[in-house]
């Protein structure tokens, strides 16, 4: 029996989902384990030797080699699909919205999520930055998505994906997505192109 392709994964983690949307929506079969970053088990001797950085998402690829970050992980699996744009500077975009998330919008807006919704802290004992960030940040693509109707081309590219994982989870971070009615109408628009329940 052919070895099929396993992710460590968090069902809660907007890093983690990115890569089951790419599965999901790219067919590809896979094996999902349910690895919280709250139980300690990614700090276990067992997960560090797959991942010395002990964070998830994990992949573990069917040829048995292990693969980490989610970026890389989507870029991985969606290597000749039409997630990656064919035109260069489409596909140089994409990366800059993918470094872009990973830097800018992640950084705020999961960690506010993560705080608030997970750990149970109060706004007070939120660092204020955070949300004056994530706003920011949802500002950016709300601006960039009044002309456009995906991140960056015609049609859903891993910046899609990579993006609106955390996106729609906002409003568990304290977000408001009111002021922001173009980047709610991408968000379904995403979800119904690729088929994200």
């Amino acid at each position: 029996m052919p070895k099929t392709l396993t992710i460590h994964g968090d069902s809660g983690s907007g890093n983690c989902l990115k890569i089951r949307y790419v599965a999901d929506y790219l067919a590809i079969p896979y094996r999902w384990i349910e690895t919280s970053v709250l139980t300690g088990v990614t700090r276990t001797e067992e997960f560090l030797k797959l991942n010395p950085a002990g964070q998830v998402p994990l992949a573990i690829l069917p040829d048995g080699r292990a693969l980490a970050q989610s970026a890389a992980i989507m870029l991985h699996l969606a290597e000749g699909s039409a997630l990656i744009p064919a035109d260069p500077y489409e596909r140089a975009l994409m990366f800059q919205f993918l470094f872009w998330e990973q830097y800018s919008h992640e950084t705020a807006i999961a960690v506010r999520r993560f705080q608030k919704h997970y750990l149970g802290k109060p706004d007070d004992q939120i660092d204020p930055a955070l949300l004056k960030k994530g706003d920011a940040a949802l500002a950016l693509m709300e601006s960039h998505l009044k002309s456009h109707d995906f991140f960056p081309a015609e049609a859903p590219t891993l910046a899609d994906v990579a993006l609106v994982a955390y996106t729609r989870l906002a409003p568990e971070g304290g977000f408001d997505l009111t002021p922001y009615p173009a980047t709610t109408a991408w968000i379904a628009r995403v979800q119904t192109a690729l088929r994200i329940a």
